[in-house]
């Protein structure tokens, strides 16, 4: 919902980080798996109720996914790019609600109702990508994505603020998931609605 209100303002800071790296010989590719490392370290830091070191790991981790596309631009982007960057994104978003079951059983029930709200929500947006895909269709505000960007009401920008909530306040990870699940399973549902009406 917020990220096209959010992005642009984004992409010249991006691009200039970018723009060093390329310099350098830097692949975009490369920061992809780096992005990827210091998400898994935000994981094990909220394992180990480490959550200052969670959130900055966090924020690492969302630059790096940022600079990795501005840097896929500069060099031509690429369709196994683009597949590394959302297969690794999801896979951090799955695991991240799973660091709070680790560090506290008494999450873990609301920690995998978070998770299952994010295979509604990851399902629908990759679904519709494929069949847009063949059709030739590209979403106006998110044309330079690599897959078609099914917006909703939980996008990066929501998902990122939660998680960062969750880093500050731990105490209330269940409130933190279990509202965000409720809004993730609605954003499930409009996709799934709207993308079968879109291609129907």
């Amino acid at each position: 919902m917020l990220d096209k209100h959010i992005v642009p303002h984004l992409v010249r800071p991006l691009n200039a980080v970018a723009r060093q790296l390329h310099a350098r010989g830097v692949r975009a590719d490369q920061v992809t798996w780096a992005g990827f490392a210091l998400g898994l370290g935000c994981v094990v830091a909220v394992a180990m109720d480490a959550y200052g070191l969670a959130l900055a790991l966090l924020a690492a981790n969302r630059l790096a996914d940022g600079v990795d596309g501005a840097l896929a631009r500069l060099h031509g982007p690429t369709d196994a790019g683009a597949f590394l960057d959302i297969v690794l994104d999801f896979i951090f978003y799955g695991l991240f609600p799973l660091g709070f079951a680790l560090a506290n059983p008494d999450y873990a029930l609301v920690a995998a109702v978070l998770i299952a709200s994010f295979i509604g929500t990851g399902a629908s947006f990759l679904a519709f990508d494929a069949f847009a895909k063949q059709r030739g269709l590209s979403h106006p505000d998110f044309a330079y994505k690599g897959l078609y960007y099914l917006n909703g009401l939980a996008e990066g920008t929501e998902t990122i603020a939660c998680f960062a909530l969750m880093c500050l306040f731990p105490q209330h990870f269940v409130l933190l998931a279990s509202a965000f699940a409720v809004i993730c399973w609605l954003t499930a549902l409009n996709r799934v609605v709207g993308g079968w009406r879109a291609l129907n």
